[in-house]
């Protein structure tokens, strides 16, 4: 807990800083400070806006406004990242303010999201998040009449290679191609998602067929090339993957499936004509 009071221009009335007036020491403690540092120092405006330059203005609308302030703050010392909650609120010409330490609590927080967002294994967006990450771009697409393409890809004759190989092979090789996916889908606004046991889907918004297809066939060549040994597949000594691409200008009056059942059934032609290539409907 502290108390700080207003120093004003003596011109303007503005408030320039605030003056500490009392300070107990786990609050001193946020700012790597002892009370004594801050007690009667006009130093709030300059350690406050160390941490988000637009929390002075923050405080100063306490005072001015009667309207308390309560802030989740991120703040980093010494490479030691820590998250407060202050809760302001106006007394006379100042405020008063108590800081609690929600570290952890914001630690279990990004963790459960993280679980939440992203694939256990292949550390790859999840099939929530795709579907999710779906909908916003074809609103979007729709919105601004801008082309978006999705792909979605199939391990080849993945079921036999568990079996030769086990389980532990099988989710090392899910996690090179996914790897080396996530390595050619980097522009920020393309997707990578785990799509379902040895399947992946890539959203690339922006994207006409003939990039989709240019990046579909990138794709099916650079997991081909790692050569991870396949003694089980039919078509090949390695692991190779199939792909069914789908491309269009959303249109808001259809749902966002629409595209999905485009990519399933180029999908689904692609291994009926062999497998370890790119097809589209």
């Amino acid at each position: 807990m502290a108390a700080l009071e207003s120093v004003r221009n003596t011109k303007t009335g503005d408030i320039e800083d605030f003056r500490c007036i009392v300070v107990n020491p786990i609050t001193a403690q946020v700012f790597n400070l002892e009370p004594e540092d801050l007690i009667g120092k006009l130093v709030f405006r300059r350690f406050i806006s160390k941490i988000n330059p637009q929390l002075f203005p923050a405080f100063v609308q306490v005072v001015e406004t009667g309207k308390a302030l309560e802030k989740d703050i991120r703040y980093t010392v010494n490479n030691n990242t820590c998250w407060y909650h202050f809760i302001a609120v106006k007394l006379g010409d100042g405020f008063s303010v108590t800081v609690r330490d929600i570290t952890e609590r914001k630690k279990l927080e990004l963790k459960l999201n993280k679980l939440a967002t992203f694939d256990g294994l292949t550390k790859v967006y999840n099939r929530q998040s795709f579907d999710q990450n779906l909908s916003k771009e074809w609103t979007r697409g729709a919105r601004e009449k801008q082309p978006l393409s999705l792909i979605i890809c199939d391990v080849d004759y993945f079921k036999p290679y568990n079996d030769f190989y086990g389980h532990i092979q099988g989710d090392k090789c899910l996690k090179k191609v996914a790897k080396i996916m996530a390595e050619i889908v980097k522009r920020s606004s393309d997707f990578l998602a785990r799509y379902g046991g040895e399947e992946f889907a890539i959203i690339l918004p922006n994207t006409p067929l003939t990039g989709a297809l240019t990046i579909a066939e990138t794709l099916r060549l650079t997991v081909e090339n790692l050569a991870i040994p396949h003694a089980q597949s039919e078509i090949s000594p390695v692991i190779t993957i199939s792909l069914g691409v789908s491309s269009t200008i959303p249109d808001a009056n259809l749902p966002f499936d629409t595209l999905v059942r485009g990519a399933d059934l180029a999908l689904y032609e692609a291994k009926n004509q062999g497998r370890n290539c790119v097809v589209n409907l």
